[in-house]
């Protein structure tokens, strides 16, 4: 979920796909930050590093790979899923070859981790949380007990909603009762909208990314928003005022990212697998936290203590958990056509 500029021209990238596709070596379309080598200490040592080709959207890289790039893996996040695995453009992956697969966390993948399908498309590696971030100076701790403080007029123009339609709808099903947006059917899709509709006037903006987000808080602009979990740790380390609320009445969200395996992949396949191995291994637990990122292996996550969890934003809660977790295209695309209204005044 770090967005960026797209790193490259399309034609050197190219020109990089095909040759590691000659040297057998693996080539990964991801968001860029992901190369980072403590990630996936493992598959360096033993290999070398991969190949990368960034993007910074899904949607980018979904019409980068149905133009023709070549890629062995694609980073994803969980939402898009269905997508992907209807489109033809990925396949199964063996969850035999997967090393962690039996200590995933289980709140992450639900019942059916690759979409509505017994195969397996999707490896959940990396999520973080969403709750309320604020300034505690400012904002009183009660009046963040709850999602309804989006509808307050005492922040009234001083509070923001991320730019990301499943961030969005997440916040909105909570508020509204929903707790997991795969059982959501008609009302409870209308319920979230309107509850959406009935903030939009209360909004400073729709932020864009966290470090746009952190800008904002710091300034003053916003005091409460919908925030991604690395936000807390940031602007605790520049000695900002920062709260971040997981534990409202309705609960707070989980989004959760990961790979899947392309079709008619160029590279080695074993490396495939090697390298969604060692980003799952206990030793880059630690280095993806440092990032803001949580490992979808729990028991490598399980090794890390508490307080650091919490430092993070990404400690056990008691609260109702929305999982990100993949919805059918329909639904996905009547959010994304709703909410671009919504934004919009409508």
């Amino acid at each position: 979920m770090i967005l960026s500029r797209l790193l490259g021209a399309a034609s050197l990238a190219a020109l990089a796909t095909a040759a590691a596709a000659q040297d057998g070596s693996l080539t990964i379309l991801d968001y860029p930050g992901f190369e980072e080598p403590s990630f996936h200490p493992a598959y360096g040592e033993a290999h070398g590093e991969p190949t990368y080709s960034f993007f910074g959207d899904e949607e980018e890289a979904f019409q980068k790979l149905r133009a023709g790039f070549q890629a062995d893996i694609t980073h994803i996040c969980a939402g898009s899923v269905t997508k992907w695995t209807e489109s033809g453009l990925i396949e199964p992956w063996d969850t035999s070859r997967i090393d962690a697969w039996d200590t995933l966390d289980q709140n992450l993948t639900g019942q059916q981790v690759g979409g509505e399908t017994e195969e397996v498309y999707f490896i959940p590696t990396d999520f973080g949380s969403t709750a309320i971030a604020y300034n505690p100076d400012e904002v009183a701790e009660e009046d963040v007990a709850s999602l309804e403080v989006f509808k307050n007029p005492k922040y009234a123009g001083r509070m923001a909603l991320p730019d990301n339609v499943d961030d969005a709808y997440a916040l909105a099903y909570l508020a509204t009762g929903t707790t997991d947006w795969t059982e959501a059917g008609e009302a409870e899709f209308e319920a979230a909208s309107n509850w959406l509709r009935e903030v939009h006037p209360n909004l400073r903006t729709y932020w864009t990314d966290p470090a746009e987000l952190s800008q904002l808080m710091a300034t003053g602009e916003v005091l409460v928003s919908w925030a991604w979990n690395e936000t807390y740790p940031t602007m605790v380390e520049e000695g900002r005022p920062i709260g971040f609320q997981r534990e409202t009445a309705e609960g707070s969200s989980l989004w959760l990212c990961g790979y899947v395996n392309m079709k008619d992949a160029p590279g080695d396949e074993d490396l495939a697998y090697d390298y969604i191995n060692a980003m799952l291994a206990p030793e880059a637990a630690m280095p993806l936290l440092e990032a803001g990122f949580g490992s979808a292996n729990a028991a490598a996550l399980g090794e890390i203590d508490e307080a650091t969890l919490t430092a993070s934003g990404l400690e056990k809660i008691e609260v109702p958990v929305l999982a990100q977790l993949p919805i059918s295209n329909a639904l996905r695309e009547q959010h994304a056509e709703t909410f671009e209204m919504i934004k919009s005044g409508f």
